[in-house]
């Protein structure tokens, strides 16, 4: 027997479904408008930008202007590429033009579909945000799609680390602007340390496109962008506070590594108080209780967590004697940023490097607090819909399935789960030399530096040729990627 649930389902659709179905007549408007699209010169197309632009300050809306604007891209993509975007792609910009998450499959041209709504939008003149996870895919996209935006006669920008300040602002002031989340947030804080507002480099938010919306708007919601100042110079307390980190026993700590929070027990704080004394750190008859006494303790703290809770070639590396974070989500490297509270100085006692000055915090914003200052704010992602209810809570985001262009072909296995870490390393080079055997290229992803030379090693005694993609090659990643397969 049949619950209402199913057969709902079966008369009315799901409501993705349902959703899909509501977009079909605006592709058809859009498929209609093709052939006159086609018949216009360069110029005329560019002229066309002019005419919805002024439409746009004439009090039209942007959704009565879609069908033509959508027509228009599409064959400005069509002459600057050889791209001819797909129904479905289509659908996948409508989506993002109201303000939803698009679900796609990976393959499916998510960037393509990026550059639809991101003209519509910036006819409005007051700039879009492309966000991308990384400085290299931002290049890449900005280059590659601007051949779109200038056969419609719009500007590209991109916004990477250590631009010059008059390129930056030149790059916020173009009608479409790729940047990470990173800098876009970064950006913004040192925006607000300016005094005026003719030196502030973004002009405002607008309309933000966010690219693997997951990531950035689930995974790394609540990470804090920081912009600290150097506080007073206490290297020599790092250091020798370093040298007792070796001394404590399990017993005298608790870790939370989910939390990467470390506390002393009661008997480590006395076993602390002790050696703190004994190398005359702390004064005689002063106790590790006394409220003079808390810098100590803290100091210690980070210590203890910095060997504990940070391991080089996965949370960090250490390039020409500097201490350098790597983003655990992406696996890059992030030159410039440090930990605050005087962690990355004991992490920098710690592996002997040079301490720099301990930071106060001058400056701090959240990714879910940024991302909220948008007007608008759209996404995509290939996997979406299991965090559909987080994405409606936190941003008001619906979360929307579109179709494949064509069936996926693709077959997905179930998970293969091994005893120990060995026995899947050899199944793991074992599958990639079938694979390499039938010239099929391989893609493995790993979560760690240490672990992708583990497996590097691995493949080179199994005579198996590869190339290696991780934080300490950054600089030859675009050769790397090219070359790939």
């Amino acid at each position: 027997m049949l619950g209402l649930g199913t057969i709902s389902k079966k008369v009315f659709g799901t409501p993705n479904d349902r959703k899909v179905k509501a977009v079909r007549p605006l592709v058809e408007k859009i498929n209609a408008l093709e052939p006159e699209f086609q018949a216009l010169s360069d110029e005329e197309l560019i002229g066309k930008t002019e005419e919805f632009k002024a439409r746009v300050a004439g009090g039209e809306e942007l959704d009565k202007i879609l069908p033509e604007a959508f027509a228009n891209c599409r064959e400005a993509a069509m002459r600057a590429l050889g791209l001819r975007a797909f129904d479905t792609q289509l659908m996948g910009g409508i989506f993002l033009h109201q303000g939803n998450i698009a679900e796609m499959k990976t393959g499916e041209g998510k960037t393509l579909v990026a550059t639809f709504p991101a003209y519509l939008n910036a006819l409005a003149g007051k700039g879009v945000h492309i966000v991308t996870v990384n400085d290299y895919l931002a290049r890449r996209d900005a280059e590659w799609m601007g051949k779109v935006y200038a056969q419609l006669g719009m500007t590209t920008g991109v916004v990477v680390p250590q631009q010059p300040e008059a390129e930056k602002s030149e790059a916020y002031a173009a009608d479409i602007t790729y940047a990470t989340n990173n800098e876009l947030g970064f950006d913004y804080l040192r925006d607000n340390m300016k005094s005026k507002l003719e030196d502030m480099s973004q002009r405002g938010h607008n309309f933000a496109i966010v690219d693997e919306v997951d990531s950035i708007l689930i995974d790394e919601a609540r990470t804090p962008l920081i912009i600290s100042g150097p506080a007073a110079d206490r290297s020599e307390l790092y250091k020798t506070v370093d040298h007792l980190v070796p001394s404590i026993s399990e017993e005298h700590y608790t870790l939370d590594e989910k939390a990467r929070n470390a506390t002393f027990t009661d008997e480590g704080n006395e076993f602390i108080e002790a050696k703190l004394l004994e190398a005359g750190i702390l004064p005689e008859g002063q106790s590790l209780y006394d409220p003079e006494s808390t810098t100590l303790v803290h100091h210690v703290t980070q210590a203890l967590k910095a060997h504990k809770l940070f391991q080089k070639d996965k949370d960090y590396i250490v390039r020409s004697g500097e201490v350098v974070l790597i983003d655990e989500f992406t696996g890059r490297m992030m030159p410039g940023r440090r930990l605050s509270d005087g962690l990355h100085q004991a992490i920098e006692a710690k592996e002997d490097c040079k301490i720099q000055p301990e930071n106060v915090t001058l400056a701090s914003v959240t990714f879910q607090n940024y991302f909220r200052l948008y007007s608008k704010l759209g996404g995509m992602t290939g996997t979406a819909t299991t965090e559909a209810e987080e994405f409606g809570t936190i941003y008001g985001l619906g979360v929307v399935e579109v179709p494949t262009n064509r069936p996926i072909a693709r077959e997905d296995e179930h998970d293969a789960v091994y005893r120990t870490a060995e026995e899947k390393y050899l199944a793991v080079v074992q599958t990639i030399k079938t694979a390499n055997d039938k010239g099929q290229p391989v893609l493995v992803g790993t979560t760690s530096i240490e672990k992708s030379e583990d497996l590097s090693n691995r493949l080179t005694k199994a005579g198996i040729k590869h190339n290696v993609l991780n934080a300490r090659q950054h600089e030859q990643e675009a050769q790397i990627v090219a070359d790939a397969g």
